[in-house]
């Protein structure tokens, strides 16, 4: 697919269009949800232009933080693949770069799961991932990893307000709440 170009329209169009080709539930939900993690997104670099961050390049990471779900058993929200939840960010980069689409896109993917997962957290929970760090570190990853914490493709009508995104980090780890926690003083 090799496709560099970053315009706001072209990189997640065409990913969308060959990962997910049929009219289906599960794109319906993957779209939506994506549009308010992006829409989001975009209020905070609107609201904040001293961070710099790279609005095309939010457009296109945001739409495809979620691209692979389609691999992961979550029934709930129509996806019926055979791997845990928890793997769609690296099975969301694993597919960007198959697609020869930028490392950067990937690494969106890989880093956006909670507000990032360690790998002391990989190897204390034994979580199913590889041991490595997926760390929200460019000031786009962690836009839009903090605009991901609003929404549930579970629940698509709904935005969560701060304390129902800090309550549903509770259950991880007090390190992912203080990053959070950070993030609201940034982008709020």
């Amino acid at each position: 697919m090799k496709n560099n170009t970053d315009t706001p329209h072209m990189i997640w169009r065409e990913v969308f269009r060959h990962c997910y080709p049929e009219d289906t539930d599960l794109r319906r939900i993957l779209l939506q949800h994506s549009q308010s993690v992006a829409i989001k997104s975009l209020q905070i670099v609107s609201l904040h232009p001293e961070l710099k961050a790279n609005r095309d390049f939010i457009i296109n990471a945001a739409m495809l933080h979620d691209i692979g779900i389609k691999f992961c058993d979550a029934p709930g929200i129509c996806c019926h693949g055979d791997k845990p939840y928890i793997q769609h960010g690296i099975m969301g980069a694993r597919t960007l770069r198959e697609l020869g689409i930028e490392e950067r896109y990937a690494r969106v993917c890989e880093r956006h799961t909670g507000t990032g997962i360690t790998r002391t957290d990989i190897e204390d929970r034994q979580l199913p991932l590889p041991s490595a760090d997926y760390l929200p570190e460019t000031i786009e990853e962690q836009i839009i990893c903090y605009a991901d914490k609003f929404f549930s493709k579970s629940h698509l009508e709904r935005t969560k307000t701060i304390d129902q995104a800090r309550n549903s980090l509770l259950k991880f780890s007090e390190e992912g709440l203080k990053r959070f926690d950070k993030w609201i003083k940034m982008f709020e």
